[in-house]
Parts: C-alpha cells; sequence; structure tokens
C-alpha cells in the first residue's frame, strides 16, 4: 500500500504555546491547517507560568463579547494578579533585610498587569478556541513524529504545496517523556541531548501504512529549544551557557518570611539567589540558584552538549550537568540557606526541574519565505524575566495573520518577509536584556560599607529591573519600516527611540496601538478601543474626524469619503472579493470628537453606519472619542493619543493592532492609506464568491470566521 498523502495550507509542528497562538489565528481567519506534536495527550504540570501585560492584550482580543464559550481571557480572571516586586539583600552585617518595594509591572503601560497561571491551563484555552473557532474540524494530532521534510524552492505560486514533511505515528510508550522519580518534573527536557531519541529510536520494520507524507504550502517549527525543524533547515542557535544551574519548585510553603505573596528577588551573603513568584491558589514558585551541581565525568566532550553554535564550555572539562543528581529535597536545602534567618519549608510539592542558564537566539527565523520558526525554536533564555511563554507566543501572533491572509490570496507573498525581521530584533533585544538580568540574579552581592567592592551592585540590579519592565511588558516592541510599516524619513524619533508623527503625538509608528476608552454613539454604551480590533484577520482604518459640530468642514470632508470607498478604485472595495462583507478584509471605523448628544447618527455617511445584504444595521463603527459616560467618568481619547480635535487624523492598525500608518485627515491622507495597501493587497475585483441570500441564516456569524468570506 502507498504511503498516505494529504495536503493542508499550513502545517504546524509543535502544540506549545507558540504553536497553538499560530494555530489559533488559523483557525479564527478560517485557513486550513494541521498541527502536530509528538507529545501524548498530557498536560505537563509546571513549564511556564507568566503572562506579561501584551500577552493578556492578544487573549482579551481573540474573546469578543459576542462569543458564549470560555477563551483566552479566562487567564486574567483567574490567575494570580502580581502587583509588588520586593528586593531583599544582606545589610552592612550580612544580615537579609528587605531594602525596596516596587511596582510589579510599569505602570500606565497597560490596563493589564503580570499574572501568573500554569501552561497547561494556557494551552487548554487555546485548544478550547481553537475547537470554537473551527467549528470542531481541528484538534492536536498527537504523538506524531516527523521524519522528512522537504522544500521546493522552485515552487514560485504562493498557493503552491511547496513544502513535503514526512510523518509516522508515535507508540505510545515513545511518546512519553522521560521522567526522573515519583514527582513531575521538567529535567527530562531541560538539558541538551534529550530528545535525539526520539528520532534514533525509530522501529526500523514500520511498514508504509505507518507513515504520512504531508504537503503544505507553509509550515511552523514551534517544536522548542531542540527544535527538529530548525535543525532541518540547517540553521544555527548563536550563544553560549554560563555555569549558573538553577533549580524550580512549584509548592505549598511553610514559612514565616514576610513577603512570601509577593514577588520577590532575594541575594543571600554567601548562599545565593531566590526568585519568589506567589502563584494561583496557595502555590508559589521559587527559583532557586544551586551552588554545586555535580556533573557526568563520563559525558566529557560528549557532542550531545553541542547545538549549532552553542556549547556548555564547562561540560568539556567536566562533563554534562548531572540532572539526576537534582532532587526536590537538595533544591530545598540550598533555598532554606538563603532564607536564613527565616525557615522555610514544603508542602504539596507539584512540580520541580532544574536548567542551566544561557542565552542562544538563531540568526534566522525563516527559510524560502515557507518554513518558519518560532519561540524556543528560535530564542533561549533564563525564566528570569518572565520572557519564554509571552516572546514565543508574539511571535506567532506576528506570523499568524500573514500566513492567513497570504494563504487567502489577499496578500501578496512578500509579507512574510517582515516576520524575521521584526521578530528577529526583538529576539536579540530579549538576550541581551535577559543576559544582563541574569547575571546580575545569579552573582554575588556587594555588602554594604564592606571593603570588598567587587559583587553584583544591587543599586543596578534595581535600575535593570526597573528600567527592563517595559520591556518585560511586551507593549513596546516598535516594527521597523517595511511593506507594512510607514515610517516616512522625515518623522521625528524621541529619546526612547520611537518614531512619532506630528499627527497624532502619542502614537509610536510600529508599536501596539495603546486602547483607550470610546463611547458608542449609537447607545452610549464605553467600550475600550482595544476590544473593537478584534484579532480576526482584518486591517482597520481609523478615521479621527476632530469636532464635525463645530467644524462643518471636518463633516462635509467624511460624506466626500463615501464616494471614494464606494469605488472600486479605493483599498475597500478593490481588495475586498465581490459579495463578500464589505468590511471583511479592511473595516473603517469613525471616530468624532463632540458630544454625542449634538449630532445623531443619520447626520453621518453611509459608511459609518452600513446596511448589509439583509439590510441589517452595523450601528458599531460610529463611535465619539470624547464626552462623559453614565458610568465610567469622563473620556478623551484626542487627548491620550496627542490629535488635535480641529484637524483630526487616520490611522491605520494592521491585524496584530500594531499602527502601520498616520496620517492627516484629508482626502490625501485617503490617499496615503490606498498607497499602503497597494503596496502589498491583492485586488480581489476578479474573485466573485456566491451571492448571499437574504433568507440565509446567519446567527453564528459573530464566532465563525470573518476574513474576506
Amino acid at each position: 500500500m502507498p504511503i498516505k498523502q494529504s495536503y493542508t495550507d499550513v502545517l504546524i509542528i509543535g502544540a506549545g504555546p507558540s504553536g497553538f497562538m499560530a494555530a489559533t489565528w488559523l483557525a479564527r481567519c478560517g485557513i486550513p491547517f494541521r498541527i502536530i506534536d509528538k507529545r501524548s495527550n498530557e498536560i505537563f504540570a509546571g513549564q511556564a507560568d507568566g503572562l506579561q501585560s501584551r500577552t493578556l492584550e492578544i487573549f482579551k482580543s481573540f474573546s469578543e463579547a459576542s462569543f458564549d464559550f470560555a477563551t483566552l481571557d479566562q487567564g486574567w480572571k483567574v490567575a494570580n494578579h502580581i502587583t509588588e516586586m520586593c528586593f531583599w539583600s544582606p545589610d552592612a552585617n550580612g544580615k537579609l533585610v528587605r531594602n525596596s518595594r516596587v511596582p510589579d509591572s510599569a505602570p500606565g503601560i497597560s490596563r493589564f498587569t503580570e499574572c501568573v497561571i500554569h501552561q497547561g491551563n494556557v494551552e487548554k484555552w487555546f485548544e478550547e478556541s481553537i475547537d470554537n473557532f473551527s467549528s470542531g474540524t481541528v484538534k492536536v494530532e498527537r504523538p506524531i513524529l516527523p521524519i522528512s521534510i522537504k522544500v521546493n524552492e522552485n515552487e514560485a505560486d504562493p498557493q503552491g504545496y511547496a513544502v513535503d514533511v514526512l510523518v509516522t505515528k508515535l507508540d505510545s510508550e515513545s511518546a512519553k517523556p522521560e521522567q526522573v522519580g515519583k514527582v513531575a518534573n521538567g529535567l527530562f527536557r531541560a538539558f541538551d541531548g534529550d530528545q535525539e531519541k526520539f528520532y534514533h529510536d525509530l522501529e526500523s520494520g514500520k511498514n508504509e501504512d505507518d507513515f504520512e507524507m504531508i504537503h503544505a504550502k507553509y509550515v511552523i517549527g514551534s517544536d522548542g529549544a531542540h527544535s527538529w525543524v530548525r535543525r532541518q533547515l540547517g540553521i544555527d542557535m548563536e550563544g553560549e551557557h554560563t555555569d549558573y544551574v538553577w533549580g524550580v519548585l512549584d509548592m505549598t510553603p511553610i514559612t514565616n518570611f514576610p513577603d512570601i505573596r509577593s514577588r520577590c528577588a532575594i541575594h543571600s551573603k554567601d548562599s545565593g539567589s531566590v526568585m519568589v513568584i506567589p502563584r494561583e491558589n496557595d502555590l508559589v514558585r521559587f527559583y532557586i540558584q544551586l551552588k554545586e551541581v555535580e556533573r557526568d565525568p563520563e559525558t566529557k566532550n560528549d557532542k550531545s552538549q553541542f547545538n549549532g553554535n552553542v556549547e556548555d564550555k564547562a561540560a568539556k572539562s567536566k562533563g554534562r550537568v548531572d540532572r539526576s543528581k537534582i532532587t526536590p529535597e537538595s533544591i530545598l536545602k540550598q533555598a532554606q540557606e538563603i532564607f536564613k534567618p527565616y525557615t522555610m519549608e514544603m508542602t504539596d510539592l507539584r512540580w520541580y526541574t532544574g536548567y542551566q542558564i544561557g542565552q542562544r537566539v538563531s540568526p534566522s527565523f525563516s527559510a524560502h519565505n515557507r518554513v518558519f520558526i518560532s519561540g524556543d525554536a528560535c530564542h533561549t533564555h533564563s525564566p528570569k524575566a518572565g520572557q519564554g511563554m509571552n516572546v514565543s507566543m508574539q511571535d506567532t501572533y506576528n506570523l499568524g495573520f500573514k500566513l492567513a491572509l497570504v494563504c487567502k490570496g489577499l496578500a501578496k507573498q512578500d509579507i512574510l518577509s517582515t516576520y524575521e525581521s521584526e521578530r528577529l530584533k526583538v529576539a536579540r533585544d530579549l538576550i541581551a536584556y535577559d543576559h544582563k538580568l541574569s547575571r546580575l540574579f545569579s552573582g554575588k552581592p556587594m555588602i554594604p560599607n564592606s571593603d570588598v567592592m567587587d559583587g553584583v551592585d544591587l543599586d543596578e540590579f534595581h535600575r535593570t529591573y526597573r528600567e527592563g519592565s517595559h520591556f518585560a511588558s511586551g507593549t513596546i516592541s516598535d516594527y521597523e519600516n517595511s511593506i507594512l510599516v510607514s515610517k516616512d524619513n522625515g518623522l521625528p524619533v524621541d529619546a526612547d527611540g520611537r518614531t512619532m508623527s506630528k499627527i497624532a503625538t502619542n502614537i509610536p509608528i510600529g508599536r501596539r496601538l495603546y486602547s483607550d476608552p470610546i463611547i458608542a454613539q449609537a447607545d452610549g454604551k464605553p467600550i475600550h478601543l482595544g476590544d473593537r480590533l478584534a484579532s480576526d484577520g482584518r486591517f482597520r482604518v481609523l478615521l479621527f474626524a476632530g469636532d464635525v459640530k463645530n467644524n462643518h468642514q471636518n463633516m462635509e470632508l467624511l460624506h466626500k469619503f463615501q464616494d471614494s470607498l464606494d469605488s472600486q478604485k479605493n483599498f475597500l472595495k478593490k481588495y475586498t472579493p465581490v459579495n463578500a462583507f464589505a468590511d471583511s478584509v479592511i473595516e473603517v471605523l469613525t471616530i468624532h470628537a463632540c458630544d454625542r448628544h449634538d449630532v445623531e447618527l443619520y447626520d453621518f455617511p453611509d459608511f459609518t453606519h452600513p446596511l448589509d445584504f439583509k439590510r441589517r444595521c452595523d450601528y458599531w463603527k460610529l463611535y465619539t472619542g470624547v464626552g462623559s459616560t453614565y458610568h465610567e467618568g469622563d473620556i478623551d481619547i484626542y487627548e491620550t493619543y496627542g490629535i488635535d480635535k480641529q484637524k483630526g487624523a487616520i490611522l491605520v492598525i494592521r491585524p496584530d493592532s500594531h499602527v502601520a500608518q498616520v496620517n492627516e485627515f484629508s482626502v490625501d491622507g485617503l490617499n496615503k492609506v490606498n498607497a499602503y495597501f497597494d503596496q502589498f493587497m491583492i485586488p480581489q475585483l476578479d474573485n466573485v464568491l456566491p451571492k448571499k441570500e437574504a433568507d440565509v441564516n446567519d446567527i453564528d456569524r459573530f464566532v465563525k470566521p470573518r476574513l474576506a468570506i
């Protein structure tokens, strides 16, 4: 029997947070895809646990008010919110004391602050969301192992199946991770060399029907730090391991330490350091610096220590870290020394692991604009900054909508190259930040008023943490000029490196749009603008029309826009399939600047309250950004964004809510929007969808994919 052949638009290899984020995007946009993983169905305890501000904004963007199922915004509701960071270090006498408290998250950068919940919950919410968005047609396929991958570099058609991946189904025993001891732990995946057994221990006598050849247009390798996809592409990881080894415990502490329910960074005089992270319910996670960890002399110069260009230099002379010597008891013993004079005992141990600090990043995140790697597959670092799961998910949040637009035939394949240029810079910035923070965390502290001046300057440590909190939040990722971001050469750059426009002086171009409340013209309901920019694959054009009551020319200009938007030469119709919903590729929202009681809905042109094929009115395209709410006080998004209420502005927002372009509120400004989309969008005037029938029952249209339908 010949090997089974199958076809899909996108194949995702690896069902961790990064793979799941890509899958959620594709499901939401209605793209055919598959997601495979070599693990069994078990969702591991432990692993990553921190959710940063930007990640929570992204989760919220997949969770609209019209959904009747629990999705990703559950993270904010059930996680433990961390408010405060406490710093502990030795005083002049060597006694452990608290020396400062600071906000855990930088105030004012987002409506969400950092919280913690274990990764298993996040993966469960992803699976529920994917199931709902795909109407139950997509499930993670487990345990499936990729065997080979081949890219047809000569396939020029973006819709061609250019990547062939041979896979096989594992038996349940092979899919189980190696386990050390009786307690759930992550040691099996914490050190190099462990995953090779999956690829070398396959039974030689397998039949052809044990294999499948998957033909994909595009492949995403989200398969972890020892990525098989990355190795097949010949992409190295650049960097090195340090000699610092840390242990991790998830448990309920029995202690008299006063800040056990605050996040803490603790430097002891001679016994190492601890990071304390209070978690959901009464759990606490401890990252504990281990003073001495035995190495296995039999592994000196063992090739499994190497991972691309990365090496553990100490392994050459000492051998690899002997992970079998890392036990919960040994980790706790070291913690007890660090916490003295406070006591620390352990009950309800849920999970433990050990890891060796290192910073590594791939020089490339893609091959041939067909195969992409994300998350730990292209950057690894310590957990100190709480970035691993967050940056990994943000990688594929950047990539997912681009793949959806290309697979739908809406955008040119060229946009896929912006994934690497945008996310590689973020990864390198992360590696630099983590390199500095982890060494300050792991070093022996400088004692105040001591004659010995070597050691970690704790003031520098505190300053690095505080200054890094903006970066760690994920809210200041700044994408450079490209076909998807318009940063004109003449635009000013401020002291923080932000590209700003005089038209909207508080909106950095290339960064995500900060969310602030607006008020619906139709019913007076306040809503965060961010909640109006749901992650469904569509671009948004925001018309900040200014005070249309006292500036009649602004209202006249809106009415002039009606003729432009009705033209097939304009972006709205030019790039939307015929018979699709008019807003299913690019949505236009209007936000004026006068009291909603001074104007009426029907004073505004039709595109601000359009009718669909059933003559149903969409009331949610017209808002005021200035005024008083009945229950939530006054709002002024114009002041927040630095937009003049007389002149207005036009903003183009990408599907990932990053600001693509800022223009003046004028006919010329609207023409610049046209020019922006002309760079990469594909005209759809010959793409004729079936005409919608007025008697169709489409009550589920709010949950089903919206992109180009």
